[in-house]
């Protein structure tokens, strides 16, 4: 624990939201320090002023609201769709990627104000004070980091409510009438968890989805895009050069009118327990259907297997808040030398909560339909074929006679 005494003055990742008002309010009340807010505008689709209103409302001088949606796809999402990244074989890594981009700009306001310690509002249990933390210490090994879930008495909603009714903050309500679920959103995706989704033998009711409309009621008509691709990175829809960040929302767009992207997880996080998340990743579900497609004509068989062998330890590495460490950098140098030749176009049909790849083009194909056709050919002679299976049967051969 940072001694209080140490401290004064805190860079706190701030949304604006019930938890970390009552973090901004509870660092004055116990830490008596200078509050510095910084929210970062990765796609969440919500009205960020209303936060600089908040701020302001609580005494906060220094108030920094950024737009970092292009530095976080490009940056972040492109090189990890390069990799194809899934963890435990479907989560599309939403929540965990965001981590890194804004601890990294909180260590640097830090250094600009001056301030001593970085603070954020994830809780003692999760995933993300690891990511968030990790995060910190790598861009500057002796900032001071402040964790108020691992620290304070509030431990249950009932107590955070009434330490911000207490204290004249916004109690923000649901359609319902009620304290909202807990919902952490990006460019890439929504996550929602906790209240009604903490039974995982319950159905997820649909007031939860906030993308995607359900697939039963998606249009019945499929349609179709053309994405393209240059050197790994989705760089056009339908023609039409895009930078990442439109890109990915027209893709949000299309994936959530079509019902593309819902996911319902029981996951193992790092912290050993299991948990429930419901998931939305519409742009992001088309974008990795696409980007294989591309790369199943465009890459040789034995860098598309390597790079399928190294995905999981590298999604293992996001997942868990490696971000910043060499082993991710490594990796990622490996990904990005197999995707210089991944260029050209993929058409996909969009249907009623499904993506399936139409046709893909590349001027840098290894497809060769001289080889593969079953019509007569002048360039692969069948006979070779039996050499080449008696090689290898012949490991087999032995074992079988030893039985």
């Amino acid at each position: 624990m940072v001694e209080k005494s140490d401290i004064n003055k805190v860079v706190l990742a701030y949304s604006g939201g019930l938890d970390t008002s009552i973090i901004l309010k509870w660092l004055q009340d116990v830490y008596a320090c200078e509050v510095v807010t910084f929210t970062a505008d990765l796609g969440q689709g919500e009205e960020l002023e209303p936060a600089r209103a908040k701020a302001e409302m609580l005494g906060i001088k220094e108030i920094f609201i950024e737009d970092l949606r292009e530095e976080f796809v490009r940056d972040y999402v492109f090189p990890m769709f390069r990799a194809n990244a899934l963890y435990e074989g479907v989560y599309l890594l939403g929540t965990s990627i965001a981590r890194p981009l804004i601890a990294k700009r909180q260590v640097e306001i830090a250094a600009a104000t001056g301030a001593d310690a970085v603070c954020h509002g994830a809780t003692g249990k999760g995933n993300d004070q690891v990511r968030f933390e990790l995060g910190y210490y790598a861009c500057n090994p002796e900032i001071k980091v402040i964790a108020p879930w691992r620290e304070w008495d509030l431990q249950s909603r009932e107590k955070l409510i009434a330490y911000a009714e207490q204290n004249q903050i916004p109690v923000p309500k649901d359609k319902r009438g009620e304290a909202p679920f807990s919902v952490d959103a990006n460019l890439l995706h929504t996550s929602s968890e906790g209240k009604v989704l903490e039974d995982p033998g319950q159905a997820c009711p649909e007031f939860v989805y906030q993308r995607t409309v359900a697939p039963e009621n998606a249009p019945d008509t499929p349609r179709e895009i053309t994405i393209g691709f240059e050197a790994g990175d989705a760089v056009s829809i339908d023609g039409e050069k895009m930078s990442p960040a439109t890109l990915l929302s027209k893709l949000n767009e299309l994936g959530g009118a079509n019902g593309i992207g819902r996911l319902d997880l029981v996951e193992n996080r790092f912290v050993g327990m299991k948990s429930r998340g419901v998931y939305e990743t519409p742009g992001g579900t088309i974008l990795l259907a696409a980007h294989r497609g591309i790369e199943s004509i465009t890459l040789d068989r034995g860098a598309m297997h390597l790079k399928d062998e190294l995905m999981p330890r590298y999604a293992e590495l996001i997942y868990n808040g490696f971000w910043f460490a060499p082993e991710r950098t490594m990796l990622q140098a490996a990904i990005d030398a197999s995707q210089a030749h991944v260029t050209g176009e993929v058409v996909l049909r969009l249907y009623k909560g499904s993506v399936s790849v139409v046709s893909r083009q590349s001027p840098y194909s290894l497809y060769s339909e001289a080889h593969v056709t079953f019509e007569e050919d002048a360039v692969y002679d069948q006979h070779d074929a039996e050499g080449f299976i008696k090689l290898n049967a012949l490991r087999l051969k032995l074992l079988g006679k030893q039985k």
